[in-house]
């Protein structure tokens, strides 16, 4: 069954379209709102947690849905632009009345529903906001597991791995994308690889929905780095892998912050490229039943619906993940009461497939769960910390 099969289109005016799973049996379906962004610049990832919010919903439906109700999931297209999300969700609240939410995909989005859901006092779980000092919402949940510093512990990670490898680099060029998480974390990055001992030879940065990249190309080119920070989203790491290619240049070794997954493994410039994970299909994180059985659908859901990548990676765990922490939320307060909701989600831990997660943290963050991979063999591949590498799989450097 397709993608389009399973969902069913409606008009919503100058708000954009909205995709409602069919209830699976009779009786008063408790309603999820939420928007993605199926268009703009961010769609290439977001049809990803598009995916993953439908299987789930499929899956907890044929569980019998949630507390006895069915469950129909109210998705709305925010085509990119966080000010549309926050109309959307005060759509969801006001006139959808929805039951519950659940969040966007993208910092700035997840920023916007986060205000929506303070002002009506509803639960937010998000799957992958970007700075957690922003959070000060007391009833968001992340599903995004970097921790209450990311800008140090991420940058830390990759830095003790390339200081562990056959040649650590000494010079550094770092290119950014202006979009809020990623400059956020690059800006960390940067002054890690100071106090790291790196010579910084290039900063740059770019405003986010640049498409040409040739000039960067060419400045990262004749900065003669040994390590490419790039503070990129979506396709943007591809776009400028295509610039360096055109100009003749490789980059020793290049980190990603928040690739498109698909493209960046499809792609012959993606090779060797690495990047921030919380999951990959390959053991040990395949070892847990739950994991190993979404892997399993969401390969072959994804390659009916023609998606670029097929492989469960950082993108679908956490969306799936976040739809875990929901259901946690739910169940264990017995109650569709946003507040009783929060209240367990802040004394207990949740189960995902990324690991357990606690929100007793600082602005709900619990721990840094953020490995370190790379594109090998066409596929993303756990290169860091060791315990959680991909069997047989060690770093790779030209």
């Amino acid at each position: 069954m397709t993608l389009s099969r399973r969902s069913l289109l409606t008009a919503t005016g100058a708000a954009g379209a909205a995709l409602a799973l069919p209830v699976l049996a009779q009786g008063q379906p408790l309603r999820i709102g939420s928007t993605l962004a199926l268009t703009g610049p961010l769609s290439a990832t977001a049809m990803t947690h598009k995916l993953v919010g439908e299987i789930y919903v499929e899956q907890l439906n044929r569980r019998g849905g949630l507390l006895g109700r069915q469950v129909q999931w109210i998705v709305k297209d925010d085509q990119s632009k966080p000010d549309l999300a926050r109309t959307l969700y005060e759509q969801l609240v006001t006139s959808d009345k929805v039951d519950l939410l659940m969040g966007p995909y993208a910092t700035g989005a997840i920023l916007s529903a986060m205000g929506v859901a303070q002002r009506y006092n509803k639960v937010l779980v998000h799957h992958t906001f970007g700075i957690p000092s922003m959070a000060k919402y007391e009833m968001q949940f992340p599903a995004w597991s970097l921790g209450p510093n990311p800008q140090e512990t991420v940058s830390n990670s990759l830095f003790d791995m390339l200081a562990a490898s056959r040649k650590p680099p000494k010079t550094i060029a770092i290119v950014t994308s202006k979009f809020p998480s990623i400059h956020y974390m690059s800006l960390g990055g940067r002054e890690v690889a100071k106090k790291r001992g790196l010579k910084e030879v290039l900063f740059l940065e770019w405003d986010f929905g640049n498409r040409d990249f040739g000039p960067i190309a060419a400045r990262v080119k004749d900065a003669n780095p040994d390590l490419v920070w790039m503070g990129d989203i979506g396709l943007e790491g591809n776009m400028l892998l295509e610039a360096m290619k055109k100009i003749d240049y490789v980059p020793p070794l290049h980190f990603h912050l928040y690739p498109a997954p698909g493209p960046m493994t499809k792609s012959p410039e993606g090779t060797n490229a690495l990047a921030v994970t919380i999951f990959e299909e390959h053991p040990p994180f395949t070892n847990e039943a739950t994991a190993a059985s979404f892997v399993k659908i969401y390969n072959e859901r994804a390659a009916a619906a023609g998606l670029p990548d097929t492989h469960v990676e950082v993108q679908a765990a956490a969306s799936y993940s976040a739809w875990q922490i929901l259901e946690a939320g739910v169940r264990g307060a017995n109650s569709f009461d946003d507040k009783k909701i929060a209240e367990y989600l802040r004394k207990n831990k949740v189960d995902t497939i990324q690991g357990r997660l606690r929100f007793d943290g600082p602005g709900n963050y619990g721990d840094d769960l953020m490995k370190i991979k790379q594109v090998q063999g066409g596929q993303w591949k756990v290169v860091w910390p060791p315990s959680f590498a991909a069997p047989g799989a060690t770093l790779q450097m030209r």
